[in-house]
Formats: C-alpha cells, structure tokens, sequence
C-alpha cells in the first residue's frame, strides 16, 4: 500500500509559519491555519462538501481521493519571505527535497505531473505558487535557476528535470525512476545480489533497470565428481531445462513406437545416441549461460564469478578461483544462493556415486542405474533415463512425491512400473562399493528394508536424490545475526526481508517459500521493484501451479485432495474426477485409463475449486492455462460453463459431472 507522508520537511535556516496550503481532492487548494495535524483543527470549506461527494480527507496533508487511492503529496511549508531571498528559498526547496515541484493550484499540467508521481507511488512536494504572497518572486527566481519560467518545475535529488513534457519523457524512457532513486550512501553498491541464480539474475537486472547500482556474486562449488557449470544456477544448469529437454528425448522415443500405427516405416528397433543428446542439451545450456552474462552487461550489473563470505552486515569478501580476494560493500544484499542436492552418510555415496548435478552432463552412458529417492528429481529421472532404454531402479523409503497429491503420486508410480521402472519399496542403502573402474564402473549397493532384511544388487550408476540443503553455511550469515531455521533456510517476513533489515532473500534458501523457479523470479523481480521502484506488490505463494515431468506428466495447483480434507474436512469437500484417453493414443492402442483429471471442490463456498490435477502428456501446458482460474476463485460451475476445445486432454475439465462420492465408474468413453 502506498506510503502517505503528512510531515513537512523542515529546511534548514528557515522560519517557518504556522500555515499550510493543502492540495485537496478536488484540486482546489485551501487555506488552513492549524498547527495541530488534527482535522478537527483545520478550517477547509470544501470538506463538508468533498465528504458529502465521498471522498476522504484526513489530517492536514493528508488526502484521500475518490475511491480511496492515497495521494503521496507532501505539501511544502510556506517560508517567511523577510528572512530568506526568493533565490534562497528555491534552493532550499530543491535541496531538502527528493521530489520538488513547483505548481500552480490551476494548471491542467501540474495536476497531471502530480498524478504521475502518485501512479508511480512516489512521494512529492509540492509549492503552490499562485496561493502564496511571493509566489511571483519565486517564479522569477526559478527562472533564473532553471531557465524555465513556466510550472510545474520539477527537480529530482537537486537536478532540474523540467516541466510536464521532460517529466513524462524521463518516465517513458525509464530514466526517472533511477533519478529518484539515486543514491544517498558511501556503499560500493547499492544492491549485492548473491547468488546468480533465476531470482538472484531477475532481481539485479530489475533492479539495475531502476537505477541501482548493482553486482551479482556466483560461484559453483564443484561436485565430488568435480562437475561445475556457468551463470544461471540449478534450473538452466542442472535442473529444469536439461532435465526437460532429456524428458523429451525420451518421449521421441515413445512417439516412433507409435508412429508406425500412423503409417511411418519406422525401424523396430533405434538405437539412441547418449553422448549426442548431452552435447546438444549442452550446447543450448552454453548459449544460455553466455546470455546471461550478456544481459548482466548490458544492464551494468557487475558480475564477480567468485564465492561471497559477509566479514560485516554491509561487506563481503570475494574469492575467485584463482584465490584473489575483494572487499565490497553495499547498502542492502539479497541472498540468491540456492540450493545443492544432499548425499547421505554412507559408505561410498561421495566417492562412487552422482546427483543430479552430475547426471545431465554424464560423459558416458550410465547403464543399470538406480535412483535412491521418493521427490520429484528421482521419478523425473528415472522416467526418462527407462525412455531412453536404460535398465532404470528406484528404490524409495516410504512414499512417493511427499507433499503432493497422494493418490496421484500412486498413478505415476503405477505407470512407470507398468513401463519398465523397477521400484524397491520400504528400503535405504547402507554402503556402496566400487567392483570395477570404468565409463560406466560397476558398483555395489547394499540396503536394509523396513523390515531389516538386507538386498544387495549391482549397478552400473547409482543417482542419490533424497533432498536438497540451502547453501546458506559458510558465508557468514550466523556472524552478523541473519536468522536461520533447523533446516538452514533463511527466515524472512512477506517482504523476503530476514532479521536483517537490510539483507532479503528469495528463492530455495527462504523458510516457508517453494522451490520453483518462477516463484523465485517473481519474488526477486517485486523484491527490486519495492526496493528501487516504489512498488508495494508483494509475492503470492498461493495456488502456484507446478508440474512433475515424469513420463506422464503431472500437473496440479492448489491443495492436494488429502490437504483439502485436513484442512476443511471431508463432509465439505466434493471431488470431481474421470479417467480419460488422448486422442492421439487411440491409433496406437495405448490403454484408455492411464491418464487422470480430478477437481477438489470446497462446497460450503459454492463448489470453488481449490484443488487442481492432471496427469497426461504436456500437463503443464493443461495446468498453466487452468491455474489463473484457480487463482481467480473459479468454482466447479465457472468450468461447467467453460466451452472445451475439441478434440484436446484439457477440455476434460469442462465435462467433469461424477463425483468420487458417488462411487459410480470413471472409465474412459468415447467422444
């Protein structure tokens, strides 16, 4: 919510008079001698009568348009014109105020500058010319200042900008902004951004748009297996893009099976090319990693490809790979670093094992891998490595996809073990062994089952995805009294601020937050615009949509069917759900009933839908486009009415009619 400043600034060596002119609703200034900031003691003649039209008007200074929009105008003291020249006078406008316009209470333009800064949520002063006794002597002397006789004249930090027209034009090309937020600190910079990461990369190019002066500190600790990677973090390097690009390869795979049913003379077997696919999904994570620094360029945000450690709340040091040290400092920090995939403490897990910070840029075929882990990387991995033709394990402690819909985390493991995953329910490893050196080696997993009976089964790569650690040790953050969780994520309030007030965090790092790249994009990109741009959105965390690409994709948003019941209970709670066949699946017969579409409807608020699922190819597409209905509230009806698009998996969601209530049958039909 915008700020409403109802102070005056005091100028030094000027005298004041216990009067204030205040630019009202209607535009019209009125006379008020109060020296309280009571209502009750000012003397407007339009109140009455702006009250009776709806508008709000507080203390002096204070004023509320229609509607209730807040105008950020802080009316300028009147100055005893016997003390002080006019010359004089205007320069101590200028400089004791940010946003200094000179105005007359008539003018069309002055009243549009004005609309302009309260748009932008900036706040102003303002001098109505025409309503104080040496108003025509100030005018005189602006002139002579400023060489502008006309108003408004605005100044920004001391520098002239000009009239409406200057104003409007600095606006358009973006150069106002920075103006208005130009440093007042003896920091290096005024933004340190670590980590270069998506949020960290979107909060300091946003930043740098608003005038920040900005740098951005990333260094990728190697891996055991001494794998690093360039500017962009976990999602361009080792995470999203990589991992969606092998997610496709494999469903190529999947496709020319089914593309002689369509007339293709497609060979019976094809044979994949591991080394291939790595060097292209490479070559594309290059070209991105290459325009990030680009864009980091043009921007002037300066980029140090070493490792930040705070020594005080304002400063770092920096050491790059060649173990040059840096001081740096700055007025305020944001904590981007991410987070790097856990090993467990086991015998041999380091030494002969991988993540998947390895997995993606893999130099030889891996083999007969197993995947150690129930999340989403596991699964997403083990689906395309099984696409791909690989002989592909899972071996899971408990359940599948903690956090997710439960009954849909089932489906996917039915299907993928229906297509050729083998999964290990109910055990951990203990030790892994090396038997035999090579691309890949050979290696020995041992393991205990719930039940403490022992399996042991060779493997020629083994994949530990068993969760996630913020990298937020080692820095410095318990020296200068950053508040962190059991978990070592960083603890901050709805504006990503810590218990620092100056450092914020965004991101996999930040306690309560959701490890997703575009919820880490828009929280660094609202972040930079509160902080340099005057904004006042703060990020939702609310109903984001996400999806799991394992072979059938799964998409959802809001509550899972299990969390709906928790938190409301199951008698208000009403699930629609049905089987369904993709078109595209008929030819080659593929079974009716692998894919899955289900709403989690809360009935005491109308059927709104509060639960979101799909499971089928490109749900992530289908849960994108559905997920603002979520965000807007729509309920069961809004989609009843909703007209499909035939023939698509997504008009499904328009034809919903059987609850799981009912009991009756979800099968797959026809058109």
């Amino acid at each position: 919510m915008s700020r409403l400043v109802v102070a005056a600034a005091t100028l030094r060596r000027a005298v004041f008079q216990p009067r204030c002119f205040l630019s009202h609703a209607c535009h019209t200034l009125q006379p008020s001698h109060c020296t309280s900031r009571s209502l009750t003691s000012c003397t407007w003649s339009c109140v009455p009568a702006c009250r009776s039209e709806g508008r709000t008007v507080g203390a002096c200074g204070s004023v509320f348009p229609v509607g209730g929009a807040r105008s950020l105008l802080v009316m300028a003291p009147v100055l005893s014109s016997s003390d002080l020249p006019a010359a004089l006078l205007v320069d101590n406008y200028v400089k004791e105020n940010k946003v200094m316009i000179f105005s007359k209470s008539y003018c069309p333009f002055c009243h549009k500058v004005k609309d302009l800064f309260n748009q932008i949520n900036v706040t102003y002063t303002a001098l109505e010319l025409d309503q104080i006794d040496n108003g025509a002597e100030i005018q005189d002397a602006l002139a002579e200042k400023s060489g502008q006789s006309t108003v408004p004249n605005v100044f920004i930090n001391g520098q002239h900008v000009g009239g409406a027209d200057k104003t409007f034009e600095a606006h358009a090309n973006g150069t106002l902004l920075p103006l208005i937020n130009k440093s007042d600190h003896e920091f290096d910079y005024d933004l340190i951004v670590i980590g270069g990461g998506s949020g960290g990369l979107a909060a300091s190019k946003r930043a740098a748009d608003l005038g920040a002066k900005v740098a951005v500190c990333d260094f990728v600790t190697p891996t055991p297996k001494g794998t690093t990677w360039g500017l962009g973090g976990t999602c361009v390097n080792v995470g999203c893009i990589p991992k969606k690009l092998m997610h496709q390869a494999a469903i190529f795979g999947h496709d020319l099976q089914d593309s002689r049913d369509f007339g293709w003379d497609t060979p019976e077997t094809v044979a994949h090319d591991w080394n291939k696919m790595v060097e292209g999904v490479q070559n594309h994570i290059g070209s991105l990693n290459w325009g990030y620094r680009v864009a980091l360029r043009d921007k002037k945000v300066n980029y140090l490809n070493a490792y930040a450690k705070f020594t005080d709340s304002h400063t770092i040091q920096t050491v790059d790979r060649r173990g040059k040290e840096k001081i740096i400092t700055a007025d305020k920090f944001l904590l981007a670093m991410g987070g790097r995939p856990r090993y467990p403490d086991i015998p041999g897990a380091k030494e002969y094992c991988i993540t998947s910070d390895d997995i993606f840029s893999l130099p030889h075929p891996p083999g007969k891998t197993l995947l150690v882990g129930a999340s989403y990387i596991a699964l997403e991995c083990a689906g395309f490595l099984e696409g791909l033709g690989y002989d592909t394990t899972v071996m899971v402690r408990s359940i599948l996809l903690r956090g997710f819909d439960q009954q849909m985390a089932e489906y996917i493991g039915a299907y993928m073990l229906k297509n050729g995953v083998t999964f290990i329910r109910g055990a951990v490893p203990t030790k892994v062994e090396q038997i035999e050196e090579g691309t890949p080696g050979l290696l020995k997993v041992t393991a205990v089952t719930n039940e403490g009976d022992e399996i042991v089964e060779e493997y020629n790569t083994v994949v530990f995805a068993v969760g996630r650690d913020p990298c937020t040790s080692n820095i410095g953050l318990e020296d200068i009294n950053v508040e962190l969780a059991k978990n070592g994520k960083v603890i901050v309030n709805n504006e990503e601020q810590s218990s620092v007030p100056h450092i914020y965090a965004v991101g996999d790092i930040m306690e309560g937050g959701q490890e997703l790249t575009p919820v880490a994009i828009q929280a660094g990109r609202l972040l930079a615009q509160r902080l340099y741009g005057n904004g006042n959105l703060l990020t939702d965390y609310v109903n984001v949509p996400t999806t799991v690409f394992t072979p059938l994709e799964y998409g959802c948003c809001g509550l899972s069917e299990d969390a709906a019941i928790d938190t409301y209970g199951e008698d208000d709670i009403e699930v629609y759900h049905s089987y369904y066949q993709p078109l595209e699946h008929t030819v080659p017969h593929r079974p009716e009933n692998d894919c899955y579409a289900k709403l989690v409807c809360l009935k005491s608020e109308n059927e709104r839908v509060i639960g979101f699922h799909v499971l089928g190819p490109n749900a992530g597409e289908i849960t994108q486009g559905f997920s603002l209905a979520i965000k807007l509230k729509a309920t069961k009806s809004d989609f009843d009415n909703l007209i499909g698009i035939h023939p698509t998996c997504a008009e499904i969601f328009t034809t919903l009619n059987i609850t799981k209530r009912s009991g009756k049958d979800v099968n797959a039909a026809g058109c």
